[in-house]
């Protein structure tokens, strides 16, 4: 992947995890966007009430991955550091 492509691609990362971010934030949580591998997994900090939460795994995999997944279907995973 070229430094355009990576550049393209986090931005369209970014904007996904822009839209989902609201509903995190309203139960006290939060998510940042940390880094788009090579392999194009994308690294998250999930912040807040999310840091800590026992459902967080839950929240990563089948709210926040779903969603960039589904929008950008040449990611893999998204996974949180």
């Amino acid at each position: 992947m070229t430094i355009e492509e990576k550049l393209e691609m986090t931005v369209k990362v970014q904007n996904v995890i822009e839209q989902i971010r609201p509903y995190l934030q309203s139960d006290g949580g939060d998510i940042q966007f940390v880094d788009l591998t090579e392999d194009m997994i994308v690294k998250v900090e999930l912040q807040g009430a999310c840091g800590c939460c026992p459902h967080s795994m839950m929240t990563l995999k089948n709210g926040v991955e779903q969603a960039v997944v589904k929008a950008i279907p040449e990611i893999v995973a998204v996974e949180s550091i």
